[in-house]
Order: C-alpha cells, then structure tokens, then sequence
C-alpha cells in the first residue's frame, strides 16, 4: 500500500474513470490520503462523478511519473461518511474546509474495496499489488 500511496502522493494529478451510461469520463483529482490502513480520495457529493460512482461504483485512477513508470489502480468505490474520516480529509488538504464548509457541498470520501494495484514501466515490466 506505501508504495501506491507514495507515488499518487509524489504525482500530485491522477485521472480517474467512471462509467456514465456506456460512456467512459475521466476527470484529474489530486485528494489522496492514507486512513486507518486504507488509501481514500474524495469528491464532492454535487458533482456528476459522485452520482456516477453511486450507479457504477467500478473505477480506476491512473497516474505517470517524469520516468515514464506509470500506475493503474483499480476498484469498487466504498463511500464513508463518518465525520472522523472527513476531518482527517482536512488535515491532510486543509483547503478542503473552504471547499466543504458544514452546511455547504459535502466531500464524499472513498476507498476502492476489492483494489489492485498494477504498476508498469517503458520497459514493459509490471508489478501487481493487491490492497
């Protein structure tokens, strides 16, 4: 888990994929944080890719480093609202209390539950990591 956390952290933009209908979307996000033994990421409960992921829950997040090595991470999206995971969502990206203000947008936080991680490079070696 480390080492995809380290490097979702050191690449600061991933993309993730959902599925709308039979079509692929793909968005940047840059919110990842390690909690209770768990790699989450959030996004706001308002937007189009929290309703996509309530319908679909399958996604995937990939990310590049200047090396060239590359990581495709992938998984059913768990949500969990519990007020301790959104503080310590806070803590690690303080602008998220100006983005998530109480009584405001709220920032769903999630986990991939089944997860693998794959990582591969220009060489064409791969590493598999099951979370």
């Amino acid at each position: 888990m480390k080492e995809v956390l380290d490097f979702l952290q050191t690449n600061k933009v991933f993309f993730m994929a959902t599925v709308d209908g039979d079509n692929p979307k793909v968005r940047p996000l840059g919110f990842v944080m390690e909690y209770e033994g768990k790699i989450y990421f959030g996004v706001g409960e308002q937007k189009e890719v929290y309703r996509q992921m309530k319908a679909n829950p399958k996604v995937e997040i990939c990310s590049v480093n200047q090396e060239g090595r590359w990581l495709r991470l992938r998984g059913a999206a768990q949500f969990d609202a519990r007020p301790e995971l959104f503080a310590a969502a806070v803590r690690a990206l303080p602008v998220l209390a100006e983005m998530y203000p109480a009584g405001g947008p709220k920032l769903g936080v999630f986990h991939l539950q089944p997860a693998e991680a794959v990582f591969y490079d220009m060489q064409g070696n791969t590493k598999i990591i099951k979370l």
